[in-house]
């Protein structure tokens, strides 16, 4: 497993650890996870790998219980209705 450090005063380190105990390690990675999918940097399928969560299913649910709006466009429904209308032999 690879570490990194994360450069904090001892006010913040005491506080975030106050917060979140034992599970700050695991607490940042969602909360990076959340940030950096919601503006776009990460990729529901990178945030399940850094997370762990195994399938999309899981992921859209972890997402979801965090109220983080899925980054899912007019133009990817579209998409996904134009490929669902081939594979059903239907016509648009």
């Amino acid at each position: 497993m690879m570490s990194n450090t994360l450069n904090l005063n001892p006010e913040q380190e005491r506080s975030f650890r106050e917060a979140w105990g034992e599970g700050l390690d695991r607490a940042a990675a969602e909360a990076l996870a959340i940030e950096w999918y919601g503006s776009g940097k990460l990729s529901a399928a990178q945030v399940g790998r850094l997370l762990g969560l195994g399938d999309r299913w899981s992921v859209n649910s972890w997402l979801a219980e965090r109220r983080v709006p899925l980054n899912y466009t007019v133009e990817d429904f579209e998409a996904d209705r134009r490929t669902l209308d081939r594979l059903l032999g239907k016509s648009g």
